[in-house]
This record gives structure tokens, sequence and C-alpha cells, in this order.
């Protein structure tokens, strides 16, 4: 029986075969297939199961026609469309998709000007310099490919955020629904928050390890059992990610916690502490190293760090990034929180390429508490969202009054857009008409690949534009798909400085961007940060913990997020 990563993975080969096969003639095949892969990817559930219950459709983005193939391949393994096009394109040319400035056409030259069906075959001819003499090639495109193959070899299996956070919560909600359960928590990296993830870690406190083991393994969403023990047990889900579970009794569980949500430098740290007190630590107990064998219990982990001198650090902080000192000092951030956004500042109606409209948005938005938003919906030159035109501009402008006037003072409604900076540095609107909106987030899109001096540029100009407030997913990385633009942020944290120019963390979790290291320098140097969903529906909502998370781990506190402000201090702010 094929997982839901494997019919995933064939809705995504078919995609990409269709993509070199002729990209404009399947442009809207190859989104159908793209969406229905990733919603099926993200599923909590096994696809076989609810294909037995006739639900298949209610999938976001599985509608008629693709419910039929994944029928086709659950019970027959294979998809005959998918066989077609394999035995008509090399397999191996789709990864040479993956290497960064390597299009559909590029591919399929290369393939039939030198026969390259594989990024082994790509890197050996553009060593030997036989790229640069095809057509639309060159010295500079040759050596931005084998650039791009040495990323590609960099790049990872790990999972995204929001993928494993969401596989690891149903095995934790069932796992705390057995009687014999006192407490279960997720751990490990996912816990600290970062961006991607290699396995989940789960903790469950008990006295009766067993039954809770026989529960895990059998799980809905185990397909293979890796191990299993009185103690510990591994899995694979689903999603194609290894799950680990420990139990331990409750009066271990503050050691065992703090041990196994890591880091692995943040825990070397602690040892090293609890040797200077005489103490061994490890994820059972402190261990006096007199030879008596005294053990000190942690329930919590507030005990565990009591036991060091220390008060309690944050998950997301445990990185050894200078967390240990700061707590020593007592000068640990007070870390911003969920409960103190008030407002989103990045939104996408259906004006251009969101799903809902203005007042949906907005009362979205007021039933989550935010007390502001802005509607920025994309410029005009970026057709492929069905930007805005000006007339149109101005034209949802009128529509944004009326929903305001609707709304009262329940909510603010700020009229922005997110505007496009182009390939060449220029910015998508004059400046008249900049000046008209009240919030302006500029951001890249295009032409990503760009030497380090042209982008940099380019993002300097819309900086240093006086109606620019902020730079919107300023790096422009797609999480594990597209790394981020090559581009000199120390120029960029000093026009933003000095500009007093907002950067953005994107919550999204496909984007995370700024990501945590270059927030904590940001914040180091001053710059104002904002958290934004980028919703383009109603269900973005819900990533903006994963921002928050991004944030923390920047060691950001509520004050230096714009959208932690009272409506009168952001509006004294976009002012200036």
């Amino acid at each position: 029986m094929l997982s839901n990563r494997q019919i995933a993975d064939a809705f995504d080969l078919l995609a990409d075969l269709l993509r070199l096969k002729d990209a404009t003639a399947y442009r809207f095949e190859i989104i159908a297939y793209q969406r229905a892969a990733e919603a099926i990817r993200e599923l909590p559930r096994d696809l076989q199961a609810i294909a037995a219950e006739g639900r298949l459709q209610e999938i976001d983005g599985v509608g008629k026609a693709i419910a039929a193939k994944i029928n086709e391949l659950l019970q027959s393994g294979t998809l005959r469309l998918l066989e077609e096009l394999k035995a008509e394109i090399p397999q191996g040319l789709v990864d040479v998709l993956r290497v960064n400035s390597v299009g559909p056409k590029k591919a399929m030259l290369f393939y039939q000007q030198l026969g390259i069906t594989s990024v082994a075959e790509l890197e050996a001819a553009a060593r030997a310099g036989k790229l640069r003499n095809l057509p639309t090639m060159g010295v500079k495109s040759e050596q931005k490919i084998l650039e791009s193959i040495e990323a590609l070899a960099r790049r990872n299996t790990r999972a995204r955020a929001d993928v494993a956070l969401h596989a690891a919560e149903r095995i934790v909600r069932t796992l705390q629904s057995l009687p014999s359960v006192l407490r279960a928590e997720i751990a490990g990296s996912l816990r600290r928050g970062r961006s991607t993830i290699g396995d989940i870690d789960l903790l469950v406190a008990t006295y009766d390890a067993a039954p809770i083991m026989d529960a895990f393994v059998n799980h809905p969403d185990v397909t293979r059992i890796l191990s299993q023990g009185e103690t510990k047990s591994s899995v694979e889900l689903v999603s194609g990610l290894q799950c680990d579970l420990r139990v331990v009794p409750p009066e271990r569980f503050g050691t065992a916690l703090s041990y196994f949500t890591g880091s692995q430098a943040h825990n070397i740290r602690l040892r090293e502490l609890a040797l200077e007190r005489g103490l061994s630590l490890n994820e059972w107990a402190f261990t006096a190293t007199d030879g008596s064998g005294r053990e000190i219990l942690c329930a919590t982990e507030e005990e565990v760090y009591a036991q060091l001198d220390l008060p309690y650090i944050p998950p997301e902080l445990r990185e050894d990034r200078g967390e240990i000192e700061a707590a020593r000092a007592n000068a640990l951030p007070k870390l911003v929180e969920i409960g103190d956004i008030r407002a989103d500042l990045h939104m996408h109606t259906t004006w251009s390429d969101g799903r809902l409209s203005v007042r949906e948005m907005a009362w979205q938005a007021r039933e989550r508490g935010l007390q502001y938003i802005v509607i920025t919906d994309h410029s005009q030159s970026l057709g492929v969202a069905n930007g805005l035109s000006v007339e149109r501009l101005w034209a949802q402008r009128e529509e944004i009054e009326r929903v305001q006037a609707e709304f009262g003072d329940s909510l603010r409604i700020y009229h922005g857009v997110e505007l496009e900076i182009r390939a060449d540095g220029t910015l998508d609107y004059p400046d008249d008409v900049l000046a008209a909106l009240d919030v302006v987030i500029a951001s890249l899109h295009t032409a990503l690949r760009q030497d380090r001096a042209t982008i940099t540029a380019r993002l300097l100009n819309a900086i240093n534009n006086p109606h620019v407030d902020i730079i919107g997913h300023p790096r422009g990385q797609l999480i594990p798909d597209r790394e981020p633009a090559d581009l000199d942020m120390d120029a960029v944290f000093a026009a933003a400085l000095a500009t007093d120019t907002a950067l953005e963390i994107n919550a999204n979790p496909h984007r995370l961007d700024l990501d945590s290291a270059h927030a904590h320098q940001a914040l180091k140097l001053g710059i104002k940060l904002a958290i934004n969903t980028d919703a383009h529906s109603a269900a973005d909502f819900a990533v903006l913990p994963f921002g928050v998370r991004t944030a923390r781990r920047a060691w950001a506190s509520a004050e230096q997020i714009i959208n932690t402000w009272s409506r009168e201090r952001f509006e004294e702010w976009i002012r200036t």
C-alpha cells in the first residue's frame, strides 16, 4: 500500500514531468497536481482510510479527476498517465529542475543538446565548460548552475515545522486521552521552534508504560514500527517522518523533558554547570559525583534550572547562544507571546490572489481578537497574482472605506499594498500613489537569483524610499525548495536602521523569513520587526504561532514587534 508521502510524491513527479513536456500548455494541470500533492503531504490521516470513507474530494485541492487518480494509485500502485510520461521523459531531469536557475526549457535544452539526464551529468558538463556555448547560456550562467548544484547538495530531507507539528499533535492528543498518562509533551527541535524538523520527539510521564507503547505503535498515523521497547519506541508516520516516544516516571519528567528538548549544545552547558556543583546530569536525574549515588529528581524543568541556580529558560532560547550567560545575569528577555499580537499588517483578498473579500478578511481578523489590520494586495506587475493597477487600487480603497464604516471602532482597517520590487530595482507604483496609502510593504518575488550586488541594490532602493514602511519576507526563501536570495544583509540592516523601516518575520511555515538568526541580529541593531501571516485565506491566520516562535528564537520582546503596539502608536509610526 502506498503511503501519503508516496502518493504526494507521485503527483509532484507528474507535475514536474508535465513542466518538462510543456509548462505553458499544461499550466493549470501542473498547478492542480502541485496543490493536491501539498495537501496530501500535510494530511494527518491515511489516504486509504479517507478513500474508504468516500471523502477524498473533501481534501483541499482534490476534485473528481484527482480523486480518481488517487484511487488508481491506491488500488494499483501506479498511475497510467505518470508511467506514460516517465517513458517519454527521462526521470532524472526532474532532479535537474531542483537546481536553481534551471527551468524546464533549460533542462530540456541540456538533454537534447548534450544528453544530460541527471544532476551529476549536469555538474560534469558545467565543470568541463560544455554549457556556456549553448543558446541563452554563457560563462556566468554556467557558474551560477555550479553554485546552485552546490547549494542543492546542502539541502536535506528535514520536514517543515507545520508538517511535523500537525503530525505530533495528533499523536499527543491520543496519548493524553489514555488514563495512565499524566503528562504528554512534544520535545526536540520542534519544541524549540526550529523551522525544519529532522524527526519528532515525544515524552510521556506515566507509571504504566505498556498500554501507552501499545497505543503509540498502533496509532492510525503509523505506517511502520522501527523499534518497540519498554521505555522507548520509534515509528514511521504516514507523513514519512520518524517519531520517537519515551516514557518516564513523573518524578523524572523535568530532567527528561529538558534533556530531550535540547539543544545538544545547551545540554552540554547544563551538564558543565552541574559538575561545578558536584553533580552529573542526564535524562534521568542529577546524581552526586562523590560516589554516594545520591539522586536529585526533578518533576519539572523549573526544578532543573533552579538546581543550577538559573531561572527557567524558554525552549526557543536553548541553543547556547548566550542564554546561559543572560540567565546567570538575570537578563533573559521577556519574550513576545501570541497574546501580545494586536494586528496583522500583511494579508491578501480577492482583489489579487486571496480567497476572501475585504469584509470577510476583516471579520476573520476581528474574530481572532485583532484590533487593526492592513489590506496589502499585490501591486500591478505581479500579474501571476492578479496585481492591482492604480485604478483598481483606488477602487479597492472605496470598498475598504465601506467595510470600515460597517465595522466602526471594533476594527481599524488600513489600506496598504504589497509593492513589487521589480527586477530592475524600480518600484511598481510612483511616489504619489505610495504617499496616498496608509502602509506600504515592499517585497522581492522575481529574479531572486541575481548576483549579490544587484539584488541588494534592489532591496536598498525600496528601503530608502520614504513611503516604504515594511520589507516583506526580506530574503525570499521558500522552505525547503528555494534558498534565500544572496543579499548583503549588513547593508540591508544598516539601511533599515537608518530609515526606520521594519523588517517582516513572515509567519507562513513555507517562509519564516526573516529567520531567527537574522531577526536576532536585526533586533540587536535596534531594527523594528513585524510578525505577519501573509494570509490569503481564513486558515492562514493560524500560522501566526510559527512567526511568534521564530521571533522568540530571535530573543524578541513585544516592544520590538510593531504589531504589538497600540493603534495610536502604530499610526504615529507610519506617519513619520
